[in-house]
């Protein structure tokens, strides 16, 4: 399992596989004699939280809920109700948040664990100072990537290039956040 992560993620020890074990962030499955056992989707979870960790800065109270979310909702899709209960936010909100752009409904106007995530992460950043017009303008970036992303049309190639696009936003964040 450690193999597979550090070429990712140099730092990862077992210690911390340990800590993010005891925070409940993963439950890999115990042999008889109580060694564990980390399944690939164990590993992508982890690969997961570290990487929320290092790229966006997210505490792990944060990263479990969006784990909690992707979890509660990868049987289908959601209903507004569904996504307002799980979101903790108001009808009202919700609604500015779509003519706002930043949450777009799928096919009969169901959402997914990707909207919840979303909303519950818009819900930190606001409550940390964020107006909407800036979120407007993550929005906007985010759509101009997208019209980028599909001038290719192999999906493999796509989903790449959307990791790298996020990897690259998020060093030339820190990189400008060191020169003020």
């Amino acid at each position: 399992m450690l193999a597979q992560l550090r070429p990712e993620f140099p730092d990862v020890t077992i210690s911390k596989i340990r800590f993010l074990e005891a925070e409940g962030l993963v439950r890999p499955a115990r042999t008889a004699s109580g060694y564990r056992q980390f399944s690939v989707a164990d590993v992508e979870r982890l690969r997961f939280v570290l990487s929320a960790q290092r790229d966006r800065y997210l505490p792990l109270k944060v990263i479990r809920e969006q784990l909690d979310a992707a979890t509660d909702a990868a049987s289908g899709s959601l209903s507004r109700i569904d996504l307002l209960t799980q979101t903790g936010l108001g009808a009202e909100q919700l609604s500015q948040l779509e003519r706002d752009g930043l949450l777009r409904p799928g096919p009969g106007g169901r959402f997914t664990a990707d909207d919840v995530t979303a909303l519950r992460t818009i819900r930190t950043m606001t409550g940390l100072g964020v107006e909407r017009e800036h979120l407007r303008a993550v929005r906007a970036a985010a759509d101009h990537e997208v019209v980028l992303l599909k001038s290719f049309s192999d999906p493999e190639t796509v989903r790449e290039l959307a990791g790298l696009f996020t990897s690259l936003h998020t060093l030339l964040v820190r990189a400008g956040l060191r020169q003020s």
